[in-house]
């Protein structure tokens, strides 16, 4: 993938220290989702800036250290989802759609897919990235949103559970269409009305199972 497909990273380039640090992120995320994890070396990325990898140590102690700060500007990028307010007075199935639709555009953006394939690809080979992409990105949006399911479970509007497990049904629901086809990049994934049709279906699934008992 080319890094031309992709928009800047968010590092404020407003002195010669973040600049640079800027250009070996952007570097790293090209040659990661061109090379994968194993095929990329620390000498490439620096090679590919036009530095030294003394340079490039002095920013990032190793490439373990590089692929965090890749998936952290990716997320800081691509995340709303992470970030979208769960307001506490509107109904329910309401608020869910609204994030059910955000989640799932961020989902199968480009960028996301792509650093998700990388991942699991290398899993294997190198658990820690997996654990990495986890913590700073899934593991954050699901911690927050656990805690609204939680509040709504408190006030009876949802009934009593595990508030995590309930976020992890919920967005295992809206994975579970177009979102399949886009991991393999197939033709269905571009149906967009499709996509907001799965959500539709994750919302009224998930709220048959858990809305309070009558």
């Amino acid at each position: 993938m080319s890094i031309e497909m992709i928009p800047d990273s968010t590092a404020a380039p407003d002195d010669a220290v973040a600049m640079r640090r800027k250009a070996f992120v952007d570097a790293a995320r090209e040659l990661f989702f061109a090379n994968g994890y194993a095929g990329t070396t620390m000498s490439s990325i620096a090679s590919k800036v036009g530095g030294s990898k003394t340079t490039l140590w002095t920013y990032f102690p190793s490439k373990e250290d590089l692929f965090a700060a890749v998936v952290d500007d990716i997320v800081a990028q691509y995340g709303d989802a992470l970030a979208i307010d769960l307001p506490l007075d509107e109904p329910v199935p309401d608020v869910l759609r609204t994030f059910g639709n955000l989640l799932m555009t961020k989902l199968t953006a480009t960028p996301i897919l792509s650093l998700f394939r990388l991942v699991v690809g290398e899993a294997e080979r190198f658990p820690h990235l997996a654990e990495t992409f986890y913590e700073r990105g899934p593991r954050r949006g699901k911690a927050r949103a656990a805690i609204w399911v939680g509040e709504k479970m408190v006030r009876g509007e949802l009934r009593m559970g595990d508030p995590m497990r309930a976020v992890q049904q919920f967005t295992g629901l809206c994975q579970s269409g177009i979102y399949q086809f886009a991991m393999l990049n197939l033709p269905e994934s571009r149906d967009l009305d499709r996509l907001r049709g799965d959500v539709d279906a994750a919302v009224d699934t998930f709220y048959r199972a858990w809305r309070p008992d009558d």
